[in-house]
This record gives structure tokens, C-alpha cells and sequence, in this order.
């Protein structure tokens, strides 16, 4: 396997368990990227630009992030949170009137972050067209009932999160959340990541499919346990409803879906900027000042809801925006938090160690929240620091 870029010393277990994913777990294009007290130590890509092409992947490649989206959108908030623009105790209602409907008087900001809104599934999902639509998904959520009370209880809000978000930022500042990352995070600090793909960039953009491989462990498997496979196959549970909030999901390789801004599933980026965008959450990086405070990283790794998830099923742990270190979705060590995209994606920081991750793929298995690949990807940065 060719395998380009830099490994810093110290962090060859990396680039090893990079050429691994290629060899036995049936990789086809892919780029790993991490910082460390904001300096870069791993830049590493690898094979094809497209799933089914033979052009070779660059260095600047970018591929769709799935649900590791949400943990970028995620800073949205608790940037505007921090800048004393939005009060995460604060009813949703009171920034977006409409959203008091139907008995959500006591959804609060915090709630949409850390899904206990209780608003993961919407009884008339909308079409491809109508979520591309910037006001079509959150006028869905505004006028639904919630499936539990608000605030006791969680579950995974796969698709909705980004709808509720993003209303709310454009409440707040008047710009949608990818517009607003744009000009606030992404675009200052020139990071190859978008939320709503500019269309010059799309040349760099790979084609993305699904790919097979041998089974996982841990996370939610290839072949999960039976209450997990009854959940996905239940048309009425929470679970299928869910994830079919947009009947039939978009094409992911569409310019059209590329260039739209889902707050919850499209964010494309490269490793890189996944991984920067990450380790500037936590520290300085060359040329940037952190953008958390200490006060709001701790905020956003904070424990908000924990155990079995009324959607995902198996048990899960959030802080706000954020997933937290756990067996559904392992990071580097407790105190880490990030998102995973289902299939592969996975992009986290850890404070303590001051490691910041990136990892995306043109290849997506059936894996929700623990991909091998990553997985051992993550494994080799704990193997490279010896924890």
C-alpha cells in the first residue's frame, strides 16, 4: 500500500494501523490527521479519490462526515453560548416562538444538545427536496408532538438535531449554521471544512459508497444484538422513524445534497480540517487562538445524558453536542468528546492529553458509532503515547 504524508516520531504505531485498514479491513480511500498541543504529528492519506474510481486520493481530499457533523455544529452553539448571544437554560420557544406548539413549551436550547427534546422523529418525513430546504425541516419539528416528555429522558435525535440548530442559530444571528461557521470558525481560520459545499471546492470532494469488511467489535455492530436488529427493523419504533425523518435519504454523493446545509449529516471535510478544527476547540494552533475557554470545554464534556438510549437502544453518553468516551463509541480516554459519523467518520479531541483527531473515508460499513478502522486508528495514537 502507498501510503503518503508525515508521521512525527513516536507515532509510527499510526501509520501502521492506517496501512492495517487497507489490508485486512477493506479500506479504499482514507486520510487520518492528528494534533497535539496544536502542532500536526500525523498527516497520512491513502488510495482512491472515489469508492469506485481509480483516481488517487490528494492530499486535500474531502469526503461527506456524516454524523461526526454534529460535533462541529455543536460549537456553533456553544460559541454563541460563551459570547452571551444564547442561553442554553433558556426555552427553544423563546428565541422561535413557533416551536412552543403542541406541548414543547419546555424544550430548552440545552435539550436540543444533549437529545432529550424528545423530538427524534417527525410523523410525516420529508422528501429528499423538501430537506434541502432550509425552512422546510425546522417548520417539520416546530409543529411536532414530542415522542416522551421533553427533558427525562434521551434518545439520539439522528436527523432533527440539525434542523432544531440550525433554526436557531438563524433566530439568534440571522444566518444559518453553516453560514455562520463559515464566517466565524472555518473561513478565519482557513480550515478545509464546509457545512454547505461551495461549489468551488467540489472538485475535491471523492465519491463515497459502501464498503465491506470483517466484523466489527464493540459500538454498535455489524451484527448487533437482537433487540438492537428488531429496532432498525420495526417500522413503528423509534429507532427506524428516526433515521427516516428524510424518506429515502438523500444521494450523498448529489451536488445538490453537498452543497445544502444539514447541521446533523453533511459536513465535508479532509482529515486535517477536522482535526484542526478539533485541536483550536481545545488550544492555540499555529496561527489561531483557541476558541473554547476552558469554562466552555468543560461545559460541552460535561455528562448530560447517559444509559440506554430510547433511539440507538444500547447505552449512550452525550454531553452537549457531543459524545462522550463509552463503549458505544470509544475515543482516546474519559475525558475526550467528539462524533463519530456512521460508517467511518470520527473526529474528537482530549483535553488532558491535548490530542485532537481526524479521520474520514470514501468507504462506509454498517457501523453507527464504533468503526474498525477508526478504531484502531485511535488505538495506535493511545499505543503512540503510551497510555
Amino acid at each position: 500500500m502507498d501510503v503518503n504524508g508525515t508521521v512525527a516520531e513516536g507515532f509510527e504505531p499510526v501509520r501502521e494501523a492506517f496501512v492495517r485498514n487497507f489490508e485486512t479491513l477493506g479500506e479504499r480511500g482514507a486520510s487520518v490527521a492528528v494534533y497535539r498541543n496544536g502542532q500536526q504529528v500525523v498527516d497520512l492519506w491513502a488510495g482512491t479519490k472515489d469508492i469506485d474510481g481509480t483516481t488517487p486520493w490528494e492530499h486535500g481530499t474531502a469526503q461527506v462526515v456524516r454524523s461526526a457533523t454534529k460535533g462541529i455544529a455543536a460549537a456553533v452553539l456553544l460559541l454563541l453560548h460563551q459570547r452571551g448571544q444564547l442561553d442554553l437554560d433558556a426555552p427553544v420557544g423563546h428565541y422561535w416562538p413557533e416551536f412552543k406548539a403542541r406541548g414543547k413549551e419546555r424544550v430548552l436550547v440545552r435539550h436540543v444538545l444533549n437529545h432529550r427534546a424528545g423530538l427524534p422523529v417527525l410523523d410525516h418525513p420529508l422528501t429528499p427536496e423538501q430537506a434541502l430546504d432550509p425552512l422546510r425541516g425546522p417548520a417539520a419539528v416546530a409543529t411536532q408532538a414530542p415522542a416522551w416528555e421533553p427533558g427525562t429522558d434521551h434518545g439520539y435525535h439522528a436527523l432533527t438535531y440539525g434542523w432544531m440548530l440550525d433554526e436557531l442559530v438563524r433566530r439568534v444571528t440571522g444566518q444559518g449554521a453553516g453560514e455562520w461557521l463559515a464566517a466565524q470558525i472555518t473561513g478565519p481560520l482557513g480550515l478545509d471544512l464546509w457545512l454547505g459545499l461551495p461549489d468551488s471546492e467540489a472538485h475535491r470532494v471523492g465519491r463515497a459508497g459502501r464498503v465491506e469488511g470483517p466484523e466489527p467489535t464493540g459500538g454498535l455492530r455489524a451484527r448487533p444484538k437482537r433487540s438492537v436488529t428488531e429496532a432498525y427493523e420495526d417500522p413503528a419504533s423509534l429507532t427506524r422513524r428516526a433515521f427516516a425523518a428524510i424518506t429515502p435519504f438523500p444521494e450523498q454523493n448529489d451536488p445538490a445534497y453537498r452543497a445544502a446545509a444539514l447541521p446533523a449529516t453533511n459536513a465535508i471535510a479532509t482529515a486535517d480540517g477536522l482535526a484542526r478544527f478539533y485541536a483550536t476547540l481545545i488550544g492555540d494552533t499555529a496561527g489561531a487562538s483557541r476558541l473554547f475557554t476552558p469554562e466552555t470545554v468543560e461545559l460541552g464534556r460535561a455528562e448530560e445524558s447517559a444509559g440506554p438510549d430510547r433511539v440507538l437502544v444500547v447505552g449512550t453518553r452525550f454531553g452537549l453536542g457531543y459524545m462522550l468516551h463509552g463503549s458505544a463509541s470509544p475515543f482516546l480516554a474519559p475525558g475526550s468528546f467528539g462524533h463519530p459519523g456512521r460508517g467511518g467518520a470520527l473526529g474528537f479531541a482530549d483535553p488532558e492529553s491535548e490530542i485532537a483527531f481526524g479521520y474520514v473515508t470514501n468507504g462506509f460499513r454498517k457501523t453507527v458509532t464504533a468503526d474498525p478502522r477508526a478504531q484502531g486508528l485511535v488505538r495506535a495514537v493511545r499505543q503512540s503515547l503510551g497510555l
